[in-house]
């Protein structure tokens, strides 16, 4: 029988060393905290988003996300935009500076997980993302919002084969 706490405590090994590598190297690139940069990420997928909603994707509260807009805003990469439909609200937006920290920190958080994964060969790496996929489906069911379980995601990269297993799992969710 397999050892499913070894193999738990080598995947949480894993994932906190992925972690550390991948953000350190975003939060650096791109000038931002962690929320930050998950912000200016997601902003990029979803501009025009409110403060509140952009909170709730990136795990803040709506006073904590009111705060890191404010430092973002007073770096130049969002800016607050009155909504198109309801000029009373407002909604964020990215700048050109935030767009291209977003790319920045997105290839700096690559770069660590791509070495790791083109050490494989290509049967492991299959098996890898075939795994992953299914943990990511559970995760979602879990988590319950692909937005914030993505909020650091390629989105481009992770669908641009074959169809991301968060939003599978988020579209299967929502089918009656």
């Amino acid at each position: 029988m397999h050892d499913v706490d070894r193999t738990a405590n080598l995947l949480g090994a894993a994932a906190l060393a992925f972690t550390d590598l991948a953000l350190d190297d975003a939060t650096k690139a791109a000038g931002v905290s962690v929320s930050g940069a998950a912000a200016l990420v997601t902003l990029t997928a979803s501009p025009d988003i409110s403060v509140t909603e952009l909170g709730r994707r990136v795990g803040l509260s709506q006073s904590a996300a009111a705060r890191m807009v404010d430092s973002l805003e007073r770096s130049g990469l969002v800016e607050r935009r009155p909504h198109a439909f309801n000029n009373r609200w407002v909604t964020v937006h990215p700048t050109r500076s935030g767009r291209q920290a977003a790319r920045q920190l997105l290839v700096a958080r690559g770069t660590p997980l791509t070495d790791a994964v083109a050490a494989l060969d290509e049967d492991d790496q299959k098996a890898l993302s075939d795994v992953l996929a299914k943990l990511l489906t559970r995760l979602y069911g879990e988590v319950g919002g692909s937005q914030y379980l993505c909020r650091l995601c390629d989105r481009k990269c992770c669908a641009a084969n074959e169809p991301c297993p968060v939003g599978e799992a988020e579209r299967n969710d929502a089918k009656p």
